[in-house]
């Protein structure tokens, strides 16, 4: 069940309208939110970038309405909140080279790198923590580092959500193409609540014009210190 939403942005999302790619209206701000994976193996801790991204299309009334992209090898939702249109995008490729279907989503819909969100799982952060980020390296992500490439620019925002390392000598490879274990389900699915959350808010400030300083990283109400929610 989901939560609910804070009433605010409860307000702005009972405005939402899906519509389809050839009824796009001249909006103030276009923005592509691209959640990073390997399409079609869902459930293991590097595609949680797309259970973001499913997340937030349920919270937009669009989750039935994914559709195959040719031109950017995605599948996509776009609809409209307030002053922004939002087009949704899951790579169909594999994540190292998610940077292509980025690179040409934004050629297709006609966007400034600057308005191209990442989500993607972060090893470097404890699963329970996101953070946004604005810009910078891809610190060791494949999929990043593949957008930052196909992109030739490193301004797009980043929505970082923890997965943790593995203990030991365990293998990073098989760890994120691994699947998320009973206990971490039970904070997963509060955190891929909470990561659409401030992924949506973050957009609706950007588009009222309350843009952030490159580099600076913000993280939801009530996770001060970007601690994991209990």
């Amino acid at each position: 069940m989901l939560r609910p939403l804070p009433k605010p942005l409860g307000r702005l999302l009972s405005r939402s309208m899906s519509q389809p790619d050839a009824k796009l209206r001249a909006a103030s701000k276009r923005v592509l939110v691209a959640g990073l994976g390997n399409y079609g193996l869902q459930g293991t801790r590097h595609n949680v970038g797309m259970a973001v991204l499913n997340q937030l299309a349920q919270k937009l009334n669009v989750a039935d309405q994914w559709k195959a992209d040719r031109r950017c090898c995605a599948d996509v939702a776009i609809t409209s909140v307030e002053e922004a249109e939002l087009v949704l995008m899951k790579p169909r490729r594999l994540m190292n080279i998610n940077g292509l279907s980025v690179a040409s989503a934004a050629e297709t819909y006609k966007l400034r790198v600057e308005d191209i969100y990442l989500v993607h799982d972060d090893l470097d952060k404890p699963l329970g923590k996101i953070a946004i980020k604005l810009g910078g390296s891809a610190r060791g992500h494949n999929g990043v580092r593949s957008c930052i490439s196909s992109l030739h620019s490193d301004c797009m925002v980043r929505l970082r959500v923890g997965i943790g390392r593995p203990a030991g000598d365990a293998m990073v490879d098989r760890f994120v193409l691994g699947r998320f274990t009973r206990a971490e389900h039970e904070v997963l699915q509060r955190i891929v609540e909470q990561a659409a959350d401030l992924l949506l808010d973050h957009i609706l400030q950007r588009s009222s014009g309350k843009a952030e300083r490159r580099g600076q990283a913000r993280t939801p109400p009530g996770n001060k210190g970007d601690r994991t929610p209990h």
